[in-house]
């Protein structure tokens, strides 16, 4: 059986390199033979060119001894135009082979040659410069220095540091170096690039790795050691996390660093009990991520050593980001696999986006809202926010209008509504872009206005309500954040969660124990069986870094890393997708201080704008908190009254001196039934003495008294005029 067609290609060049020594002028004829038929064999344009330049070497090699031999000339000169030659043959075997040479065993001269081997491949294909058609560097300029050889009977590897000039940063992957000297990525080693220069970061690759073992210590023979084995024993199993599934391997980098896809048979997988399955695993919850894909049957399964987002990303990192792109996105975080998590603020051509945010004390949560404002004021976006709990969102001078304490923000809320009005009046038929600004209605705390024990209770919920049903036409989102997904905290209002949901993305961060499970009636569509409270309030380990640290000299200029805690950690959810764990921006330093000094984006100038002071105090519903008011002209009409038939609002005045104890019972109790009378909504004894500048304590009696006449009634601590 003759020579393939590689083999010829390879070894054409070294039989000519030979002939050249004997054979004389007529090895330029074998050359051009050669030529001719790699040509006509189909050779790559490369190798072709590779055998012509090896050909016409071995030609004026063999011509130049030819002469010698003729002249009497010692023969050793003869012998010696053989060195370029085979030099010429050896370069054209390397750029046809397959792979790299096997290195031999370590010896003086031997480790020189492996090092020129090793550098010519990483010049190149990595660094450069080179002249070979068709092919592109990985990183210009990122040399290999300090190499170093470890080659044994069983191993052979060598190690470097990638050096890049000053001022720029090595992007030289992984993936990039096991491509080049064709090996498994596992066996690259690299560096973290927190702990080095950004223009050098060390590297070890092994080219051939010593056999492991056959049973790793501890590890009793026949018991289970893959994680396929493992996922068969434990977790496919009938009383598994994920009875029936196989588990398909797609990346392997130890037993505590693994990707795969988990499926059944012709079978939905279903909801996925987290805490079962790091249970099957031995292993904690953080270290897990389930990634749901198309198919019901398969489920994608991470396991982490470190959380791909323990260190977080900064919020100054990609402030670029942050304005809203041609489709009206805005990067809020990083999901697990690295890329950047985007929410919808606006679709353009149809109008604004709606977003539901929840998450518990020390979550997150306002550092999101904070992000989401700065993100709405480079994107030239209005923002009226409502903010119950005074003084804890730190960019609300970057609002159009803030309603900072409880009556505040309920007014905010008023306004919000009047101005969506406002827009339907004129806007009859809405024809995108608008000329006016788009507008997003920021409600933080949202349950301390729509819980039922709230004084605005009925308003807020036929507002919240009305306004995420109607507003994204008239260019108005919903920012709505709570503390908990329960329905209480949305007034027992399923409207408001829906339409939230349609009508834009969902950002569920840590709850409270027993208060974030997404099972039962707070069930999400696309986050089912998500438990919010069982995400950890720290990484794993961290208890212990607490424990180590040395007390004996504090740092007062120490700043708390993103690895401090797991703050912004939860999962996105977006229109017609599943729910993805990620992590919000880290905010290292103020939104605020990256909004450029432009001042906030203003409301355009319209009827409910202009008269936005007297909107905010009076009460769009009626004394029983229904028939909402329901166009801008009733608004007006309504607002044109005066603040003589409304309710005072609180810390608009310094409260009035208590009344004195001599003013006897009946100088309080016409006050209590006026304010009653003229409120519009219910109130309970502490805010009603709020209002009236005296105690709760003189209130009490002076209620019970007007209960037993029947002038006021009392429905679970709220109290109304009868």
């Amino acid at each position: 059986m003759g020579p393939t067609r590689a083999q010829f290609i390879q070894y054409a060049p070294a039989a000519l390199a030979l002939a050249s020594v004997t054979a004389g002028p007529w090895s330029a004829l074998a050359a051009a033979a050669a030529g001719v038929g790699a040509w006509a064999a189909g050779a790559s344009a490369p190798a072709l060119r590779s055998l012509i330049a090896c050909g016409i070497t071995a030609s004026g090699c063999g011509i130049a001894a030819h002469q010698i031999l003729t002249t009497g000339m010692n023969p050793l000169f003869a012998l010696g135009l053989a060195v370029p030659a085979g030099a010429a043959a050896l370069a054209h075997h390397r750029n046809t082979g397959a792979g790299l040479p096997a290195l031999p065993a370590t010896t003086a001269a031997g480790q020189s040659s492996q090092a020129q081997v090793i550098t010519a491949w990483w010049t190149e294909f990595i660094c450069g410069p080179t002249q070979t058609e068709g092919r592109k560097l990985i990183q210009a300029g990122a040399h290999l220095a300090h190499l170093t050889l470890d080659v044994g009977d069983e191993n052979v590897s060598f190690s470097g540091v990638i050096t890049v000039p000053q001022g720029q940063q090595v992007r030289v992957k992984a993936a990039d170096i096991a491509s080049v000297y064709r090996v498994p990525v596992s066996q690259v080693e690299m560096g973290d690039p927190k702990h080095y220069a950004p223009n050098a970061l060390p590297v070890t690759v092994h080219l051939r790795k010593a056999p492991e073992l056959p049973e790793q210590p501890g590890i009793s023979a026949g018991a289970p050691s893959t994680p396929e084995e493992l996922w068969a024993a434990h977790v496919a199993v009938p009383d598994g996390a994920m009875p029936g599934t196989r588990l398909t391997l797609t990346r392997y980098d130890g037993p505590l660093d693994w990707e795969g896809i988990a499926t059944r048979e012709r079978k939905a997988i279903g909801t996925v009990n987290i805490q079962d399955l790091a249970g099957n695993l031995d292993l904690s919850s953080i270290q897990i991520a389930l990634a749901p894909t198309d198919k019901p049957s398969h489920m994608g399964v991470r396991v982490m050593k470190e959380h791909a987002l323990m260190h977080g990303t900064m919020l100054s990192d990609v402030v670029d980001e942050l304005a809203m792109d041609s489709r009206g996105y805005v990067r809020l975080g990083t999901y697990i696999d690295t890329h950047a998590a985007l929410v919808p603020l606006a679709q353009p051509g149809s109008g604004a986006r709606h977003l539901y945010l929840v998450g518990g004390s020390r979550s997150g949560k306002s550092g999101v809202l904070e992000q989401i404002l700065l993100s709405a004021h480079r994107s030239r976006i209005a923002v009226i926010l409502s903010s119950p709990q005074a003084g804890t969102i730190a960019g609300a001078s970057l609002a159009a209008h803030c309603g900072d304490g409880l009556d505040e923000a309920m007014g905010a809320l008023r306004l919000a509504y009047a101005v969506m009005l406002d827009r339907e009046a004129r806007y009859r038929s809405p024809a995108f872009p608008f000329t006016d600004p788009l507008i997003l209605s920021v409600i933080d705390e949202a349950h301390m206005l729509l819980s039922v024990s709230s004084p605005y209770h009925a308003e807020a919920k036929a507002i919240v309500e009305q306004m995420t049903r109607r507003s994204l036409k008239r260019g108005i989102g919903v920012v709505l954040a709570t503390q908990t997904p329960l329905a209480e905290d949305l007034g027992n209002s399923s409207i408001i969660r829906s339409q939230l949901l349609i009508g834009g993305g969902a950002v569920f961060l840590r709850c409270a124990k027993g208060q974030g499970s997404l099972v039962g009636a707070n069930a999400v569509e696309g986050a089912e069986g998500i438990d919010l409270s069982m995400i950890p309030s720290s990484w794993p380990g961290q208890y212990a870094k607490v424990s180590d640290r040395d007390m004996t000299g504090l740092d007062t200029e120490a700043a708390a890393g993103p690895e401090d805690g797991t703050f912004g950690l939860g999962y996105l959810l977006t229109p017609g997708s599943q729910a993805v764990q990620f992590r919000s921006l880290h905010l290292d330093v103020p939104p605020t201080s990256l909004s450029g000094g432009q001042p906030p984006v203003a409301v355009e100038d319209c009827q409910a704008w202009r008269q936005r002071e007297a909107i905010a105090q009076t009460p769009v519903v009626d004394q029983r908190g229904k028939n909402l008011i329901g166009s801008l002209t009733d608004l007006l009409t309504k607002t044109e009254q005066g603040p003589a038939t409304l309710p005072q609002p609180r810390a608009q005045t310094a409260p009035a001196s208590p009344a004195p104890a001599s003013d006897g019972q009946e100088l309080i109790k016409p006050r209590i039934l006026e304010l009653l009378r003229e409120g519009s909504i219910p109130m309970t004894v502490e805010i009603i003495a709020r209002k009236l500048g005296t105690s709760a304590n003189k209130i009490k009696p002076r209620l019970s008294e007007l209960k037993k006449r029947g002038e006021v009634t009392n429905e679970n601590g709220l109290w109304r005029a009868a």
